[in-house]
C-alpha cells in the first residue's frame, strides 16, 4: 500500500547522488539529467565523475560535482549545505557503497579491516549523506531521501557478512526514518536492487541470477519514488527468494548458504 502523504513530485528541480561515477548512481544521473534539473553529483573517482557530469550536462541539466568521501562527516555536511544554498534539494540519493566477500581466503572469518571499511562507507557513509539533508528539509517541510540498500539485507549470506549487514542497517534505518519523518513532510524511500551490472558485479566469478542493466534499474527507481512506494524491491523472483529464505528457519536454510558460491575478498 502506497503512502498518501508526503507526496513527493516526480519532477524534482534539484538532486543530489553519491556515488555518482558509476553503477547505480550513474544510472541515476542519467535518467534524470535534462533541462530544468539542477543535479550535485558526488564521487571519488574524478576522471569517471567528469564524465558522468559532462554526459549530464550534454542531456541538458545543470551539474555541479564534487570530489567527496562518504566517509568523511565534515566534508558531506559541507558539500550539502554549499549545494543546498545554490538550490534547495528535493532529492537525495544515499547511494554511495563498497562490495566485499569471503572468496579468495583460507576459509576463516572476513579480515577485521575489510569488516570495517565497508562499515564505514555503506553505514556511516549513508548517515553522513542523510543526516545533513535532513537537518536542510525538515524546516521547510518537504524532500525526498532515498536510501539504496539491497535484497542481500533480508538475509546474511556467509559469502559476504559485512555487505549483508551494512545493507540491512541501512533498510531498518530507512523504514524507520520514513514513519518518524512522515509529520515533516518528507518522504524516505528504501531501495532494494538484486544483482545489477556495474564495475562492482563485473568482478563475480559465479552465477547472478536475474542479472539486470542499470538503466533499467535506474527506471525502476525512479517509478517507484515517484509513487513514493515505502521499498522499491526488484527484481520480483529475486525478492520471492529472499523472501523465503527469510521465513524458513535457519536450521533449514544454513546448510544451502554455506553452499553458496562465496564473493571474492577484498573491496569494490
Amino acid at each position: 500500500m502506497l503512502s498518501p502523504s508526503p507526496s513527493p513530485s516526480s519532477f524534482p528541480a534539484h538532486i543530489l547522488i553519491t556515488g555518482a561515477s558509476s553503477g547505480i548512481g550513474e544510472a541515476l544521473v542519467l535518467e534524470y539529467a535534462g533541462p530544468g534539473v539542477r543535479l550535485t553529483l558526488l564521487g571519488r573517482n574524478e576522471d569517471r565523475l567528469e564524465a558522468v557530469a559532462a554526459a549530464a550536462a550534454a542531456q541538458g541539466a545543470t551539474v555541479d560535482r564534487h570530489l567527496a568521501d562518504v566517509t568523511d562527516p565534515d566534508r558531506m555536511a559541507a558539500v550539502m549545505q554549499e549545494a543546498d544554498a545554490r538550490q534547495p534539494v528535493d532529492l537525495v540519493f544515499a547511494n554511495a557503497g563498497i562490495s566485499a566477500g569471503t572468496g579468495g581466503g583460507d576459509g576463516g572469518a572476513e579480515p577485521a579491516g575489510q569488516v570495517r571499511q565497508v562499515m564505514r562507507v555503506n553505514v556511516d557513509g549513508v548517515l553522513n549523506t542523510v543526516l545533513p539533508a535532513v537537518e536542510l528539509m525538515v524546516p521547510r517541510q518537504r524532500g525526498q531521501i532515498a536510501i539504496i540498500s539491497s535484497l542481500a539485507g533480508f538475509r546474511g549470506i556467509p559469502g559476504a557478512p559485512a555487505y549483508c549487514a551494512s545493507k540491512a542497517a541501512v533498510m531498518v534505518y530507512g523504514e524507520a526514518l520514513r514513519g518518524q519523518l512522515h509529520a515533516s513532510g518528507i518522504a524516505v524511500n528504501v531501495i532494494n536492487p538484486g544483482y545489477v551490472r556495474s564495475p562492482m558485479t563485473d568482478r563475480n566469478d559465479f552465477p547472478m541470477p536475474f542479472l539486470m542493466d542499470a538503466d533499467k534499474a535506474a527506471r525502476i527507481i525512479r517509478r517507484g519514488l515517484d509513487r513514493n512506494k515505502p521499498r522499491i524491491a526488484f527484481p520480483w523472483p529475486m525478492v520471492a527468494a529472499v523472501r523465503l529464505l527469510q521465513a524458513l528457519p535457519p536450521a533449514w536454510t544454513d546448510p544451502l548458504l554455506r553452499r553458496l558460491p562465496k564473493k571474492g575478498g577484498g573491496v569494490d
